[in-house]
This record gives C-alpha cells, sequence and structure tokens, in this order.
C-alpha cells in the first residue's frame, strides 16, 4: 500500500520534479534551513554525489557566527557554497528550496550565492 505524504512532502517533491525538468544537466544547489542552522549543498543528480557543501556546523562557522540563525548565517552560507562550487569547477546550477519558501534566510542564501559568483 502506498504511503500517504505530507504537505511538506508533497511540495518538496513538486519543487524536485519542476528542477528536473528545467535543470538541462546542471547541478542543484540544495537548501535545507532547521530551527537553528542552514546548510547547503551542491548536488549532482547525474553522478548521485555531493560537489561542494556548506554550512553554519562548521567549526570555522561556529567560532565567527553569533548563530547559525539569522540571515547573516546565510549570507556567509551562501558565500562559502559560491567559493567551493567556483572551486569544484561549477558556474552554472538550479536552486533547489526544498519545501521552504524563498523568503528570508533561504532569499539571503540565494543572494549571496548569486554575488559569490553562482548563476541560477
Amino acid at each position: 500500500m502506498a504511503e500517504k505524504l505530507g504537505s511538506t512532502d508533497r511540495r518538496k517533491a513538486r519543487v524536485r520534479r519542476a528542477l528536473r525538468e528545467a535543470a538541462n544537466g546542471r547541478p542543484r544547489l540544495s537548501v535545507h534551513r532547521s530551527s537553528k542552522q542552514i546548510y547547503a549543498q551542491i548536488i549532482d543528480d547525474a553522478e548521485g554525489r555531493t560537489l561542494a557543501a556548506a554550512s553554519t556546523l562548521e567549526k570555522a562557522m561556529r567560532e565567527s557566527l553569533k548563530t547559525g540563525a539569522n540571515t547573516d548565517a546565510a549570507v556567509a552560507i551562501g558565500k562559502l557554497i559560491a567559493e567551493r562550487a567556483i572551486a569544484a569547477g561549477v558556474k552554472d546550477v538550479v536552486f533547489d528550496r526544498g519545501a521552504f519558501i524563498y523568503h528570508g534566510r533561504v532569499k539571503a542564501l540565494a543572494d549571496a550565492a548569486r554575488e559569490g559568483g553562482l548563476n541560477f
């Protein structure tokens, strides 16, 4: 019997389905935010591997940020993920916001990644 998905899972699946159609072979910049942290990954779905990752749990980020749950932390992670992606040879990505609304910390991370040199 099929398992019933919650509204968050349905939204995430809907966003990912649209991204898969629009990606054209580009890796995706996946963002996850919790109440206390924010995480970002550049994922190559064709090979199924992570090309670059950044989060507020890293030691350097924990020491430099007051908290991982504000827009300042999201901006720092956006710049860091852009820097790591460019070092890995990735310039063009597709933005995967998951089930999160493009607002607040998610938007701040995306804007910082664009300023850092990523195209999406």
